[in-house]
């Protein structure tokens, strides 16, 4: 940017600043340079006299990726005006800025421009009809331009399994990668990405794997969507493996790719190999993302101080602003501590400098107070909350309820659970445990009773272990193990250990733990 305003400067001095081809090139430049740049890029295009179609789809280009993608229309409406027709260019810039406001309205009438003027062949201008309507939500439109496509070239293939994938319809996005004629690593990326956001972590994994067997050439972006699949999983070995992957195949760690191993070692349990990630990094690459990985990291562990601790670093470097994920993740770390007067004041602070307050920040101000017997107050947070309290919100105060012995606030509490998600079961097991610890025997059977009539059924939980590289998932009572008979053997035997080693359990919690886990 430097340079170009001082060409720019040099122009004006040798009298060439309105040459229009000049200003054309520092357009181009300029809107090629970023979205931070897009107000110098506007007062060049202000400077034109009679703009046409190339200064326009400059323009207009520079706006689809700004913070106000709306400006590309306000542009292409004031050329329509002006009597210029819009060219291929024009248009796949204002579908990305349509398909950035997600407005299907919008989109279904620019696609009837494309067709007027006759655009509606163009290769171009029909992949980005298809990435438009998708980012809408409506993907019948997006395969409907794809089927009548005469020609299609790998981006078009690529887009349409992207599409799918974005709309959470993972088995087309599946059926359209495995009839593609030739795929990328783009195709790869986009499928493997599509599995972590529909929470098919495993399957993820599974594409990664065979990506690999085919000899596709990794990169970042497929690596952050990897990472974030042993995250979820749990699979601390596994991602260890895909760090080692990364450093032997000499791939550069960006900012993003960073944060996504910080995030990964974090929820996978071990939170020095995050800090010694995030330590790797300069200071003055790291964003707001990275921070608040590891903030909240230190948060997730336990370590509540050395998480405030890392705030006021980040805020020391002068450089990075935190945002509202910056305050969840140091609420969440003062719930964990117990950091009552601090939570306050980050809560206080959150709303001062005039950021959403969303219901997850609530959330932990009344998880906060709760855990610290402060119920009274925290159920006047629920009461006072400019938004409907959640269940995460309810939830928080139903725990405070029980674990403090107020009986009569749990009860109004677990109903209004119940009111909000009649079909969850834990919301009928949340409130009979309220009854359980007050030893209301039969108030806790009633609820249970309510929840069978209404034909509500208890989720069964699961857990995971890492063994050796692999994954072991089970359920209560599995059978379909392929070692099932050595691990009810193991079972068994630590069992009677238990029984042999163990005092006799208290009557009263004896039954009070059953119902709690029923």
């Amino acid at each position: 940017m430097k340079e170009l305003n001082q060409i720019h400067a040099q122009a004006t001095i040798s009298g060439h600043s309105s040459d229009n081809y000049i200003i054309s090139k520092l357009l181009l430049f300029s809107t090629t340079s970023g979205p931070q740049t897009t107000d110098y890029s506007f007062k060049l295009f202000s400077t034109v006299s009679n703009p046409g179609s190339f200064f326009y789809s400059t323009i207009i280009r520079a706006f689809s990726t700004s913070k106000n993608p709306a400006h590309s229309f306000s542009l292409y409406n004031q050329m329509l005006l002006a009597g210029i027709s819009p060219d291929h260019f024009s248009f796949p810039f204002l579908t990305k800025a349509c398909a950035r406001l997600a407005s299907l309205p919008l989109g279904t009438s620019l696609h009837c421009d494309i067709v007027k003027y006759g655009f509606s062949s163009d290769l171009f201008v029909q992949n980005s009809l298809i990435h438009m309507y998708a980012s809408c939500r409506d993907i019948v439109s997006a395969r409907g331009v794809f089927d009548a496509m005469c020609v299609r070239n790998l981006v078009s293939w690529n887009t349409m399994v992207d599409g799918y994938a974005k709309c959470g319809d993972l088995v087309a996005a599946r059926n359209v990668f495995d009839g593609m004629p030739v795929r990328d690593v783009v195709s790869w990326s986009a499928l493997i990405d599509g599995y972590v956001k529909g929470g098919e972590f495993r399957e993820a994994l599974a594409v990664f794997a065979s990506m690999c067997d085919d000899g596709m050439k990794v990169n970042a972006v497929t690596m952050v969507s990897v990472l974030c699949a042993c995250a979820h999983l749990g699979a601390l070995d596994l991602g260890r493996r895909m760090h080692r992957y990364i450093k032997d195949n000499g791939m550069r760690l960006t900012i993003q790719l960073s944060t996504s191993l910080v995030d990964m070692y974090a929820k996978c349990g071990s939170i020095t190999e995050a800090l010694a990630v995030f330590r790797e990094v300069p200071v003055v690459e790291t964003d707001v993302l990275i921070w608040n990985a590891i903030i909240g990291g230190l948060a997730m562990h336990g370590r509540s101080k050395d998480s405030l601790a890392l705030f006021e670093e980040m805020q020391a470097t002068g450089r990075v602003q935190p945002d509202e994920i910056t305050y969840l993740c140091l609420l969440s770390a003062c719930t964990h501590g117990g950091l009552v007067e601090d939570a306050r004041r980050f809560f206080n602070l959150l709303k001062a400098q005039r950021m959403a307050v969303q219901v997850e920040h609530y959330a932990c101000m009344v998880d906060v107070l709760g855990r610290s017997g402060r119920v009274e107050e925290a159920y006047e947070i629920v009461r006072t909350m400019p938004m409907q309290p959640s269940a995460s919100v309810l939830g928080a105060l139903l725990t405070a309820c029980q674990t403090h012995g107020h009986l009569h606030l749990g009860e109004l509490v677990g109903q209004m659970l119940i009111e909000l998600d009649p079909d969850h079961d834990g919301r009928y097991i949340g409130l009979s445990s309220v009854y359980a610890s007050a030893k209301q025997w039969d108030d806790a059977k009633t609820t249970r009773e309510v929840m069978e009539r209404r034909g509500v059924r208890k989720t069964p939980g699961y857990s995971a272990v890492e063994v050796d590289g692999s994954l072991h998932r089970f359920i209560a009572h599995d059978k379909m193990h392929q070692q099932t008979t050595d691990v009810y053997s193991m079972l068994s035997f630590l069992l009677n250990q238990m029984k042999l080693e163990s005092d006799i359990i208290n009557g009263e919690q004896f039954k009070q733990e059953i119902w709690e886990n029923v």
